[in-house]
């Protein structure tokens, strides 16, 4: 079995069976779900600085902040 990965920028990758959603980083319900994931030990930063421009919800309720844009993200 080949698990395909994904390249979420500076040399990080994801296992695309492991994402369930990605989603915008601008709503209200997402920036209560980063400061949730925080106080969990439960947040990535694959940011480097950079802005947020894409969250990423692991199936192992994981929250990876990316500053890739992933519009149309199709598994």
């Amino acid at each position: 079995m080949r698990i395909k990965l994904i390249k979420i920028g500076f040399g990080n990758f994801i296992a695309s069976n492991k994402i369930i959603d990605v989603i915008s980083p601008e709503s209200v319900p997402a920036k209560r779900l980063i400061r949730d994931a925080r106080y969990f030990g439960k947040l990535i930063n694959a940011n480097y600085g950079r802005k947020t421009k894409s969250i990423i919800l692991t199936d192992d309720d994981y929250v990876i902040l990316c500053s890739i844009n992933f519009k149309n993200f199709k598994r």
